[in-house]
């Protein structure tokens, strides 16, 4: 009796050892089992992270996929940053276009929508402009969208025509021929300056967190000067920081966007066959500051064989030989201006001439999609006014070298030309929403902060031109 109970125990040991193996393995190998909860979890997953960090995730999920941020905007769903468009009085938008055309004697069209914003090098506030307000089904793709309610915006775009306001002829009476449909209208950037930001600080969005969440272009290196101070919490999209001093601008802060080029693209392929000058260069022989050097580097060069240096201004004859020397040359000659940065290294990028950059302190746009290296050559100035250094350098490049660089251009030429759909306009929106985190934080910040008499400019331990960070006060 006793041997049956023992058997009868060791046969139910083995049953449920059986069956707890039977278990496992069905658990662990069942591959209808592990997709099917593995999907389920996914959209619930991916919903949280979307909404908690709108502006993060999906850059983070196309790195941990292996998808380029360009295929990461083709996913459903993905955030974007919600913009309202402030309705500005027109002197500051359609009427700066009105201004500029009746100083230079022409009678502007009486129909808004038929002005013709003239053509500069500073255009990204008509092309952002222009963007916001194409019509919805036009904007499919944007990381952008216009909303109609300010509550549920993200951020507030300004719409002042700041850099043409600059140029339209400062204080000078306008539409000096005679005639009846001549008017003689002083214009005053100052003025109108100081006027927008009289109207920027009766507006409850600005005045509820300072500006912060606000977006204005000031690309010219002048523009916006007289009350920088007055918008300096808002998201600046500027040429370079030239002018401006840590307290007002930062990498970590604003947004460094590309000049409008002003020659046409080059439409061939990559290859040296018909680029038979060296290195070329267009432009004013003397400026100030750090510009200074271009008249060093044309005593150098101006002799020099199968190098073609020339001053000139900007003018549509000029334009069409600088068009027609960037496609028929190898290198092309960028350095400093009255700022680090100038209009002609974009000029180059899209006519594949090889940029030669001689400018200690640029700032480039979109470095975090474009390494320059791979597209440019740079070369600090203490070299470069070497005699004989620069010239003896390009000429050691070899051909193949030469097209790397051009295969490169041809990449990324599509950032700089603000026209593209999937242009430069994106990628300004896609850098101004990744601002986003940083001025939520600046904002809540503030707000807890004990308010204090300071007696130097703060920098918010977060605001300098010098890509650094500073240490809080």
């Amino acid at each position: 009796m006793a041997r049956k109970s023992s058997l009868l125990k060791q046969t139910l040991a083995t049953i449920l050892v059986l069956l707890v193996v039977y278990a496992l393995l069905n658990t662990f190998l069942s591959p209808a089992n592990s997709s099917s909860s593995s999907s389920s979890s996914l959209p619930k997953s991916t919903s949280k992270l979307e909404t908690t960090f709108p502006f993060t995730y999906a850059n983070s999920a196309s790195i941990e996929s292996g998808f380029s941020r360009e295929n990461a905007n083709n996913f459903p769903g993905k955030s974007v940053l919600k913009v309202y468009l402030y309705e500005l009085p027109k002197r500051f938008t359609h009427g700066v276009i009105e201004h500029h055309s009746i100083a230079r004697g022409r009678r502007p069209a009486d129909d808004v929508a038929l002005l013709q914003y003239p053509g500069h090098q500073h255009m990204a506030e008509w092309y952002l402009y222009k963007d916001l307000t194409r019509p919805d089904p036009d904007r499919v793709g944007s990381p952008a969208i216009r909303v109609s309610d300010p509550d549920e915006a993200d951020l507030f775009y300004v719409p002042f025509f700041s850099s043409l306001s600059l140029i339209v002829n400062t204080a000078r009476p306008a539409g000096s021929s005679s005639g009846p449909d001549q008017a003689r209208v002083m214009y005053s950037d100052e003025e109108n300056q100081e006027a927008l930001v009289e109207w920027l600080e009766e507006q409850e969005y600005w005045k509820r967190n300072n500006g912060r969440d606000h977006v204005i272009v000031a690309q010219d290196p002048n523009a916006l000067y007289r009350v920088i101070d007055k918008i300096k919490n808002s998201v600046l999209l500027v040429s370079d920081f030239g002018r401006l001093r840590s307290d007002q601008a930062s990498l970590i802060k604003d947004v460094i966007v590309p000049y409008s080029h002003r020659i046409n693209t080059y439409t061939g392929d990559v290859g040296v066959g018909n680029r038979k000058t060296l290195l070329f260069f267009m432009g004013a022989r003397y400026r100030k500051e750090g510009g200074k050097i271009r008249d060093l580097l044309f005593q150098l060069l101006e002799n020099e064989e199968d190098v073609i240096v020339r001053h000139g201004t900007q003018s549509r004859e000029n334009r069409r030989a600088a068009s027609q020397g960037m496609h028929t040359s190898k290198f092309c000659l960028n350095p400093a201006g009255d700022t680090p940065s100038a209009c002609r290294l974009f000029d180059s990028i899209v006519s594949l001439c090889v940029p030669v950059i001689i400018s200690d302190s640029i700032e480039l746009p979109f470095e975090d999609v474009i390494d320059y290296r791979k597209i440019a050559i740079f070369i600090d100035s203490t070299s470069a006014l070497k005699p004989g250094f620069l010239v003896s350098m390009l000429r050691g490049l070899t051909t193949l070298r030469i097209m790397e660089y051009q295969r490169e251009l041809k990449e990324v030429k599509h950032y700089f030309q603000y026209e593209e759909p999937n242009g430069t306009v994106n990628e300004i929106w896609h850098q101004v929403s990744q601002k986003l985190p940083l001025i939520k934080l600046m904002i809540n910040r503030e707000k807890r902060l004990v308010k204090r008499e300071l007696t130097e400019p703060d920098c918010s331990c977060l605001c300098t031109n010098q890509t650094g960070i500073l240490t809080s006060l």
